[in-house]
């Protein structure tokens, strides 16, 4: 391990790439306009950072997305083209190309269920093909760093795959593969992040002594950045990774160190295969086993740098690359201020229901369940809003924690996300944000927060919390709206009726009474009469 784990470099000194660099700006188009960049994978991880740094450094930017509802809710919405469409349709992609400059590739459909090597494949020839009809300069696909000449994961294989399709292409492209990310919100270290802090001994397969070669999520960004500006038909391969090469193991007790934690004792056994330690990953943090597993078995071999090719194409970082204590420290510091750009909760998860919720579920032609509650208040309506915008996550449901624990984990053991995935930020709620088994799909700020289940129930269901003004206040209503499918989903429904009592009635008590509590002037003591 380097001795840059250890360094004393002041995280505050470090200034993550903001685009507007002299090295990292947009160049001029012969014609004098600004390049028309097409992002795939714009609402992403690491696509939701880098938009709004090609935006300050002078490029266009378009997006391909299945959701412009989803992009609308990005502070940088009003800027960008959108072209809503998935990226598998050839029509989509090709009217996403049209007249485009750059195309970054960072789709991955590891979250799309198991035929997600298929459906890489199938979008790579889409887009390799769209892009040599429009004439596109560049591609620059982001893919996973791996050894040469051994039998590579699922996961692994197919991002290669990927890579190789886009360089046989008509296009000139950059891959440029990059090993563990270290950023807040990434899966990988929320991975690292939960093992740690939970797990005081923990017994782990033997790849935790493989050597890794982890980057910091900013010297990502500046390698992307700094890729639209590489000139002519330059392609290739290139390894990116941080100046610390180091053991899966030391990569925990460097966190531990720096989280302020206990050393921890951490034995490699023979008998954990990467499917029972995904299990075994995906109860102790909140990365489901169907994140988890393509990441464990991404570490089955040693991936660090193969050689410096990078360095003679785009210069290292001005102030060096990010050790990873540093990395780290920046990542828990993000955490701790509740501003994460981007996170993993937010990635769609594969076969969850998608349609909105009919604006009168009466009305639907089907049959409807429900439950719905009101209550008057005397708190004012932006009292009230405040805390039904905070709720799930860290805040939890405001009721009934043990039932919402116990459902959590039945969902999470029958292979669904459970509580524990939690949400992006507590500071703000928008669409396409995931809040434990919730997906927002409809928010109007002050007024209507309407939730999407994406646990496993057997049918479609959606939770509404609002509030609406009146002369003595505001009044809180909620709705639970619940389609069944079949007769399981109606004996779903009736088993929960109880449990429901209890919830239901509970979050309608408690967000009033915070609402009020919250909103009540602090008592200023008498001043003292001597």
């Amino acid at each position: 391990m380097s001795d840059s784990t250890g360094g004393e470099a002041d995280p505050a000194t470090l200034s993550s790439p903001t685009g507007t660099e002299a090295a990292l700006r947009a160049p001029r188009r012969d014609d004098g306009t600004a390049p028309l960049v097409l992002v795939l994978g714009a609402t992403g991880y690491i696509g939701g950072r880098l938009v709004p740094r090609l935006l300050a450094g002078g490029y266009r930017v378009r997006a391909l997305t299945r959701s412009a509802d989803r992009i609308a809710a990005l502070p940088w919405a009003g800027d960008v083209e959108v072209v809503e469409g998935d990226a598998s349709d050839a029509g989509a992609m090709d009217r996403a190309m049209d007249g485009v400059d750059i195309v970054y590739y960072l789709v991955h459909s590891m979250h799309s269920g198991r035929d997600y090597g298929r459906l890489d494949r199938a979008i790579a020839l889409t887009a390799a093909k769209a892009a040599a009809a429009h004439r596109v300069r560049r591609i620059v696909y982001l893919s996973g760093l791996h050894p040469d000449g051994v039998e590579l994961s699922a996961h692994l294989a197919s991002r290669q795959e990927v890579g190789d399709i886009l360089i046989a292409s008509a296009t000139p492209t950059l891959v440029i593969q990059a090993g563990v990310v270290i950023g807040a919100g990434s899966a990988s270290f929320e991975m690292i992040r939960h093992l740690t802090e939970v797990l005081p001994y923990m017994p782990a397969p033997k790849w935790v002594r493989n050597t890794i070669q982890p980057i910091a999520v900013r010297d990502v960004l500046y390698y992307l950045l700094a890729a639209a500006r590489v000139d002519g038909d330059v392609q290739g391969t290139f390894d990116i990774g941080g100046p610390d090469v180091m053991r899966y193991s030391e990569m925990m007790n460097g966190y531990a160190a720096v989280a302020g934690l206990p050393r921890r004792t951490i034995t490699a056994l023979p008998v954990l295969t990467p499917g029972l330690a995904s299990h075994w990953v995906g109860l102790v943090t909140p990365v489901p086993n169907r994140i988890a597993r393509p990441l464990v078995e991404s570490l089955l071999h040693s991936c660090v740098v193969k050689d410096d090719a990078i360095d003679r194409l785009i210069p290292p970082p001005p102030e060096g690359l990010t050790g990873y204590s540093d990395a780290v420290r920046l990542a828990l510091g993000r955490i701790e201020i509740d501003q994460v750009e981007t996170s993993w909760v937010d990635a769609r998860v594969p076969d969850a229901p998608s349609d909105p919720m009919p604006s009168d579920p009466d009305w639907a032609g089907r049959t409807v369940f429900k439950d719905a509650r009101r209550k008057a208040t005397s708190a004012d309506p932006d009292a009230v809003w405040a805390v039904i915008s905070q709720v799930g996550g860290a805040t939890g449901w405001y009721s009934a924690s043990v039932l919402w624990a116990a459902r959590g984990l039945i969902d999470r053991l029958s292979g669904g996300v459970g509580l524990r995935r939690g949400r992006r930020t507590s500071a703000q709620v928008t669409v396409g944000d995931a809040i434990d088994v919730w997906r927002v799909e409809h928010v109007e700020p002050g007024r209507l927060l309407r939730l999407r289940a994406e646990m496993r129930v057997p049918g479609s269901a959606w939770l509404e919390l609002g509030v609406e003004p009146t002369a003595e206040g505001s009044e809180y209503w909620q709705r639970a709206v619940f389609f069944p499918r079949g007769l399981t989903g109606r004996l779903y429904w009736l088993s929960m009726l109880p449990f429901h009592g209890l919830i239901f009635s509970g979050m309608v008590n408690r967000i009033v009474a915070e609402a009020e509590e919250d909103e009540a002037p602090a008592l200023v003591p008498e001043p003292r009469r001597d």
